[in-house]
């Protein structure tokens, strides 16, 4: 193999064992939180003028990539049984959130990408592959990846590496112009062409060892500028009849295409974590902002918005969190909404980005003398820049529509109003979960489990009804929302299986959308009915109604009821409580840094 198995190993061990994880990751995500310290703060480094400035710079903030490998965050992509941190998705999901509350960049450039990338080994990968490439994480190094080529897609997927089978393994030739850490990547995960005809089976996934590559044959290209993350290292890569051993091809000749449809379904839901986070950061400035125009009071034309954006918040983590803990409950039936997940999360948080930008973003904010408006104002600009990159803009969406679109007629055959309740443990981040197998995951599943948590949750409410005057209107949403499920129903069942025209027209897309929609609509309605009844605010279904009231417009449902007196109040008092307290406008609702809390 391309990898220097024994010898890395062996000269790795002392770093795979320090990297063995002392805590959970609600602990060393908490760690992480403290260590990188208020963002807001002006006089620390590792905060938000930092980032700016290195973002100037074409940098990350140095100090806090070091403040990350000093913390093993290398080790939280790495598997528990191959030595790292990694045992529970939406564990690895909870560690990264402090990393993305701050820059999509730093997270995206010294973190996931390499987890990106490994997925494919840790799923098919021989023993001595996955100790090979853990060695290289766990002990601080990173690896990147060299994706096909995609014929709609953008830079980062144009251009091709392919692979000729020779008596010995393979020689690597051709190039790809973007590739994030072109440079600074050791370990290449490769999707290569390995037969010239067309179909599924004609790429294959080779991991190699840039140290170990041939003098000359393996070369990095210039730099190239990029719109969003432009702290991150992207560059290019030359393969000139690059020679790797037999041992480099991961899983099976052949087998890239499959393999990438279940390591996706790991990378999509982390995607839509991570815009949660992000924009978690912003609502807090917003609030900053608000409140201070106000003299410590929340503006009358204001409280709509905030209290709507938290509530989209709460429901898109409550799908993103919930597809996560899917991957080890239902891994048979995770795909759909995986990728619905990767698509939807970041295109409906753009929109309520768009409007804190009023806030956070509207002129005469820099004449508050040091209250950050400038800073807040070039952290949101930063960000609107970073997210269609960092979520692969409209590769992404296409990749993701792609991937439900095929799904749903037969899915509306077999599953939809019929599947049984997935239950309550799908919806509850602190329940234990079985181990993560990444290689159980399904590349079409057969199981709609956010349709049967809809259904199941509609007969449930309208037997026991709903505490807090709010049973009305959650019924009638509830209502409509089903019956929105049952006329996608009737629409997809019309259409033939195979039909590609009717499967590629804009209809088809149209009617992806709305049920993606739908699943964080359920995804909403599961979080909040698993802790009905409990302390803490997921149990109010106050915000539950604003989320699926905002649901239900987005869908354009008729006859959709108004929000009852006092449930933008209550809303709105959490979040306020929230900034105060200095917690996170999440499902988790823990502690932050964050340095003007009036």
């Amino acid at each position: 193999m391309s990898m220097r198995t024994e010898a890395m190993a062996g000269a790795g061990a002392t770093a795979i064992a320090a990297a063995r994880p002392s805590t959970g990751a609600g602990a060393r995500a908490r760690t992480l939180e403290e260590r990188l310290g208020p963002p807001d703060d002006p006089g620390n480094p590792l905060g938000f003028a930092a980032v700016l400035a290195a973002e100037e710079r074409g940098e990350l903030v140095a100090a806090a990539e070091q403040l990350l490998h000093d913390e093993g965050f290398g080790a939280e992509m790495v598997p528990a049984a191959d030595g790292g941190r990694l045992e529970r998705a939406d564990g690895l999901a909870r560690v990264i959130r402090p990393v993305f509350r701050r820059d999509l960049g730093l997270g995206t450039g010294y973190g996931v990408t390499s987890l990106f990338a490994a997925t494919p080994v840790w799923t098919a990968g021989t023993a001595g592959q996955r100790a090979a490439l853990a060695d290289i994480l766990c002990g601080g190094g990173r690896a990147s990846v060299v994706h096909h080529s995609m014929a709609h897609g953008n830079a980062l997927w144009s251009g091709e590496v392919s692979a000729l089978t020779t008596s010995r393994g393979f020689r690597l030739g051709g190039r790809k112009e973007v590739v994030i850490n072109a440079a600074r990547a050791r370990a290449l995960v490769v999707y290569a062409r390995t037969d010239p005809a067309p179909g599924s089976r004609s790429h294959s996934v080779l991991l190699i060892d840039r140290e170990a590559a041939t003098p000359g044959r393996l070369r990095t290209l210039p730099r190239q500028p990029t719109t969003g993350l432009r702290g991150c290292a992207f560059g290019g890569l030359e393969f000139a009849d690059c020679p790797a051993p037999a041992g480099s091809l991961v899983g099976e000749a052949g087998g890239a295409v499959p393999l990438a449809l279940r390591t996706f379904q790991f990378h999509r839901p982390l995607c839509a974590v991570m815009v949660v986070a992000a924009a978690g950061t912003v609502l807090r400035t917003a609030v900053r902002a608000v409140a201070r125009d106000g003299g410590g009071r929340t503006g009358e034309r204001h409280r709509p918005l905030l209290a709507g954006v938290f509530a989209d918040l709460l429901a898109c983590d409550s799908l993103a969190t919930t597809v996560l803990r899917a991957l080890h409950l239902h891994p048979e039936s995770a795909d759909l909404a995986a990728a619905e997940a990767k698509y939807l999360v970041p295109d409906l948080l753009r929109e309520d980005l768009e409007e804190l930008a009023t806030v956070v973003g509207r002129p005469g904010r820099a004449g508050h003398a040091g209250d950050g408006g400038e800073v807040d104002r070039e952290m949101l600009a930063k960000l609107m820049r970073d997210l269609p990159t960092a979520s692969l803009g409209h590769a992404g969406t296409a990749a993701c529509q792609a991937a439900v679109i095929p799904r749903l007629p037969l899915l509306a055959r077999t599953s939809w109003l019929r599947a049984d309740d997935p239950g309550d443990a799908l919806f509850r981040p602190g329940l234990a979960l079985p181990p993560l197998a990444l290689d159980a995951l399904a590349v079409a599943g057969r199981s709609d489990f956010f349709a049967a948590a809809l259904a199941a949750t509609a007969g449930r409410l309208r037997a026991d009804g709903v505490e807090h005057g709010y049973g009305r209107t959650l019924g009638a949403l509830v209502t409509a929302l089903l019956g929105e499920l049952a006329a996608l129903r009737e629409r997809c069942v019309a259409v033939a299986p195979g039909d590609l025209g009717v499967l590629s027209s804009p209809e088809m897309c149209a009617l992806a959308d709305r049920h993606a929609l739908l699943s964080a609509a359920a995804a909403a309605l599961g979080v909040w009915e698993s802790h009905r009844g409990e302390p803490g605010f997921l149990g109010d279904p106050a915000w539950l109604v604003m989320a699926l009231l905002r649901i239900g417009r987005r869908l354009c449902l008729p006859d959709l009821p108004a929000l009852p007196d006092g449930c933008v109040d209550r809303v709105l008092a959490e979040v306020a409580d929230r900034y105060r307290g200095r917690r996170s406008y999440d499902l988790y609702d823990e502690p932050v840094q964050w340095a003007d809390a009036p």
